[in-house]
């Protein structure tokens, strides 16, 4: 017999999640203008309006396109969206999906055509799709009828509707004639791209701001608002200054600024965890982490436990692999306390004098933030106690990008990352930052990581499709991590956003990548 699933059933690793829904506030809302920092933080991506080549920024890009299934809320089962409900086959390598009655929002019918058109778009990755990798095992999309999509996989894979919540649904009528190899640099996403969602785009005035209108045709019925508007912000205090004076109202803010909006009546901070892994990447092509006692040693050095308490407040948990959800970590892995000698005797071992020395190490991340600033120095400082010379280097995300995803990197630009990949909901999300296979160009496995045990490991648990398995395969993932070290795991943090109390139902939850989520953007407003 072959499943049924209404869009609500649960898929993926379940975690508590604080996410907050501002509530109702008193006076009459009005149609009105939302302004907000939606691209400020580790969920945003300044300046990207290509939903394929999007590794974050999806609270925005979702307010206009749309994918066949997203999360709810609380990032804990799959939800329809452009989709209905779907069928799996008995043998889990058939997936059936009905669609719902939508347009684009230039009028035309949103019919299967398009989203086979989508998803064969995203399984190219001519086109710069970063969701290439992810669509490895789909072997076809075929429309069946305007209102039916068949997708079928080459072997299962129990974390394909967590990936198609990334996939947001482009139109083929507009895209059609664009050669692959041209799409990703098209002016089309920034001047006239084209959705299906409750928001339409309307104006994008360079490094300033995106400007969204209203789709009075919206299938969900009229949106409250008349505008969404996206400001651009240097850096976070930017954003803070312009949300505290009351030119937005809404930005993300790093957990050590909170403290002047805790206990401010006309704002709301939300917090959540971040489902997002932060770690230290050791390039597996830099000769001088070939020992893995070089690796141990990292680890032992820093000590996280001060970092938590002293730069995140405490709103962090050390991770000692790549989860930190007790259903898939298992017992008597190494904690790695902090233990600056025994990092000095494990380099002692490992002959670090020869292999390095005090030559200095490039740490390359793309976090910008003063947290991420200070976070940086506090590890800096700490190797430096044990020998360990390392230099961090922060740039933009697409700077980032290019330097990482370069199938021939010069190794010297970064032998080190600090970095944060998606742990979470589905555990299979990591893969595509540890496995063999996803070694760029194929994936974005920036470390180089090579581990044989690891890939493993890794094929092993996303081939699970007994749910009362998985647990076991990702635990298995874990001791190998745990072991091996192909990362110097941190921490888990929460994030936080801040919002005015005068919006009235508008939902923001910290997803990995900014979501996407079920925020109805269409029910957001202002009160006066």
């Amino acid at each position: 017999m072959r499943r049924l699933f209404r869009l609500s059933s649960t898929i993926a690793l379940a975690a508590m999640m604080a996410t907050t829904a501002i509530p109702a506030v008193t006076g009459p809302a009005q149609a009105a203008t939302l302004s907000g920092g939606f691209d400020v933080g580790p969920g945003g991506f300044q300046g990207n309006f290509n939903s394929l080549a999007a590794t974050g920024g999806f609270t925005w890009l979702s307010v206009y396109f749309e994918p066949l299934v997203t999360y709810d809320e609380k990032l804990e089962k799959v939800v329809g969206q452009l989709a209905s409900s779907y069928e799996v086959s008995p043998d889990q390598m058939t997936y059936t999906f009905k669609l719902a009655d939508a347009k684009w929002h230039d009028g035309k019918p949103f019919t299967a055509k398009d989203a086979k058109f989508t998803i064969e778009l995203a399984k190219n990755a001519k086109t710069g799709s970063v969701l290439a990798a992810r669509l490895n095992a789909v072997s076809s999309a075929e429309a069946k009828d305007d209102k039916t999509l068949v997708i079928k996989l080459s072997a299962p894979s129990a974390s394909l509707m967590d990936t198609l919540t990334k996939v947001m649904m482009l139109p083929e009528h507009a895209l059609s004639q664009i050669p692959a190899d041209q799409l990703a640099k098209n002016t089309w996403w920034s001047t006239a791209p084209i959705g299906t969602g409750p928001f339409k785009f309307s104006k994008y005035v360079t490094d300033q701001y995106v400007e969204l209108a209203a789709n009075t045709d919206y299938r969900g019925g009229k949106p409250a608002l008349e505008k969404i508007i996206n400001r651009y912000f240097a850096n976070p205090a930017a954003a803070i200054a312009a949300l505290r004076a009351g030119e937005i109202q809404f930005t993300y803010v790093d957990s050590n600024d909170l403290t002047a909006f805790s206990n401010n009546k006309d704002f709301r901070v939300i917090e959540g965890n971040s489902f997002v892994v932060n770690y230290l990447g050791f390039n597996h092509d830099a000769p001088i982490w070939k020992d893995v006692r070089v690796r141990q040693a990292v680890m032992y050095a820093i000590n996280r436990d001060a970092i938590i308490q002293s730069l995140y407040g405490g709103a962090a948990k050390p991770a000692n692999c790549s989860y930190i959800a007790d259903q898939v970590v298992p017992r008597g892995i190494e904690t790695y306390a902090y233990d600056p000698e025994k990092a000095k005797q494990l380099l002692k071992e490992a002959g670090w004098d020869q292999i390095n020395g005090d030559k200095p190490i490039t740490l390359l991340t793309y976090y910008t933030t003063p947290l991420a600033a200070n976070v940086m120095a506090a590890v800096q400082a700490m190797l430096a106690q044990v020998g360990i010379n390392v230099t961090p280097r922060a740039v933009d995300t697409p700077t980032y990008n290019s330097i990482v995803l370069n199938p021939a990197p010069d190794v010297a630009q970064f032998q080190m990352v600090y970095a944060g990949l998606q742990n979470g909901p589905d555990p299979g999300s990591i893969n595509v930052g540890l496995n063999e296979k996803q070694i760029p160009p194929a994936g974005p496995n920036v470390a180089r990581v090579r581990m044989p045990v690891l890939t493993a490991a890794l094929d092993a648990a996303l081939g699970e499709t007994d749910a009362a398995k998985r647990e076991a395969r990702y635990q298995e993932v874990c001791k190998v991590m745990n072991k091996e070290l192909p990362w110097g795991p941190l921490w888990v943090a929460k994030r936080n956003g801040v919002a005015s109390s005068k919006l009235k139902d508008f939902v923001w939850t910290p997803a990995p990548g900014g979501g996407p989520y079920q925020a109805h953007p269409e029910k957001w407003a202002i009160a006066e």
